[in-house]
């Protein structure tokens, strides 16, 4: 929980607190592929930020594994393709 200030007069000052949703990482690189769209490991990896076309390996073992309804993958194909659904 975030606290957030909130001033109703100069008198009085009140706090509230404010809900925040938190997101596991296998989500937040689902979201930037649902932003990217249809792409390879190699794109989807380099719009996250890392430099080697490897570095989501793990993490895309994670999703299948976790989430598989959130993520299609096109396998018939090489290199796959990736798909948030």
């Amino acid at each position: 929980m975030m606290l957030e200030e909130i001033d109703k007069s100069p008198e009085v000052t009140a706090i509230i607190a404010v809900d925040e949703v938190f997101k596991t990482y296998e989500l937040m690189c689902l979201d930037k592929l649902k932003e990217i769209g249809r792409s390879t490991a190699r794109d989807w990896s380099f719009a996250m930020g890392y430099t080697h076309r490897s570095s989501l390996a793990k993490i895309i073992r994670r999703i299948t594994e976790r989430y598989p309804e959130m993520l299609k993958i096109y396998d018939n194909r090489f290199p796959r393709l990736y798909e948030a659904i």
